[in-house]
């Protein structure tokens, strides 16, 4: 890590290497590049965070660390009835049974693949959440600024 790094501050585009650990309102771990052992890499102002996140970024450098909390609009969004599809039973591989809870892969038209959450399967009916998982979800952040590389002018 060089010295520019450990004296930048977090700014509009700014390329960041954060830990982070992600936990829910009833104090559960969601998320965390810590067991993972890997940092994250995020660029601000592509769209990748959402403007709330990225608020709480801005200003920190590297070494900072930060806990905060967003609500459901703030983070992953609320659900949404229309991410949710009923299809019929004999879509699905006779190899995987579909069960409550299960996540599976859904490819789209253009051979995208999306994930999706099993919430019923009834007859010949098999109910699926494309919702983000943690949507609907006050998220706490708990994160440390590993790298700060401003935006090249």
């Amino acid at each position: 890590m060089d010295a520019s790094s450990m004296e930048a501050r977090i700014g509009p585009n700014s390329q960041v290497l954060i830990h982070f650990d992600l936990w829910l309102a009833d104090g559960s771990a969601a998320d965390s590049t810590r067991t993972q052992g890997k940092p994250a890499l995020f660029q601000l102002g592509n769209r990748s965070l959402s403007p709330a996140l990225e608020a709480q970024l801005q200003g920190l450098k590297a070494g900072d660390t930060k806990r905060f909390a967003l609500q459901p609009e703030e983070a992953f969004g609320l659900p949404s009835p229309d991410n949710v599809y009923h299809f019929e039973r004999s879509r699905f591989s006779t190899e995987t049974e579909p069960q409550p809870g299960m996540i599976m892969l859904f490819a789209q038209p253009g051979g995208q693949e999306i994930p999706g959450m099993i919430k019923a399967v009834a007859g010949e009916s098999v109910t699926v959440d494309f919702n983000h998982p943690l949507a609907g979800q006050v998220v706490t952040f708990d994160l440390e600024v590993m790298a700060v590389h401003p935006a090249a002018d």
